[in-house]
């Protein structure tokens, strides 16, 4: 595992609501990081869908952790704000995260997200949640 790997996989464990979740790094690159989530009855809202607090909490983590693979050495980073649409209600066996970085600046990285709904083994997705954000680089 090269250092960012071990930088984001770190923080990544670190992080007590993301392992109440469940929810686990599904890959690190550079200004793109994955993460899945299962879908869980404990999870969900009145209807049986996937709740939007996890769909959020799996996104904005995303978007953060992207933003983390291209910030200066010595920062960390926290979210300053973000806007999610949701698409369609999140119905799915397991769920992915997808953060990206569209501009980093050396204090502003501003990232959009998605969330895929994925149903059954194969590679065939719905987008249920989109999201920008901005991610402030601060001092450790």
């Amino acid at each position: 595992m090269d250092d960012l790997q071990q930088r984001i996989a770190g923080s990544f464990a670190a992080q007590g609501l993301m392992a109440t979740l469940g929810a686990r790094l599904a890959l690190v690159g550079e200004g793109e990081v994955h993460i899945a989530l299962p879908f869980s009855a404990a999870l969900s809202q009145q209807h049986g869908y996937m709740h939007a607090g996890a769909v959020t909490s799996i996104v904005d983590s995303a978007c953060g952790y992207a933003a983390l693979t291209v910030a200066p050495p010595g920062s960390e980073v926290v979210t300053a704000e973000f806007k999610t649409n949701f698409m369609r209600p999140a119905i799915g066996e397991r769920f992915v995260a997808v953060g990206k970085v569209h501009s980093s600046g050396r204090l502003l990285t501003v990232c959009s997200g998605e969330v895929r709904a994925f149903t059954g083994p194969g590679p065939d997705y719905k987008v249920v949640a989109l999201m920008q954000a901005t991610i402030v680089n601060v001092q450790r």
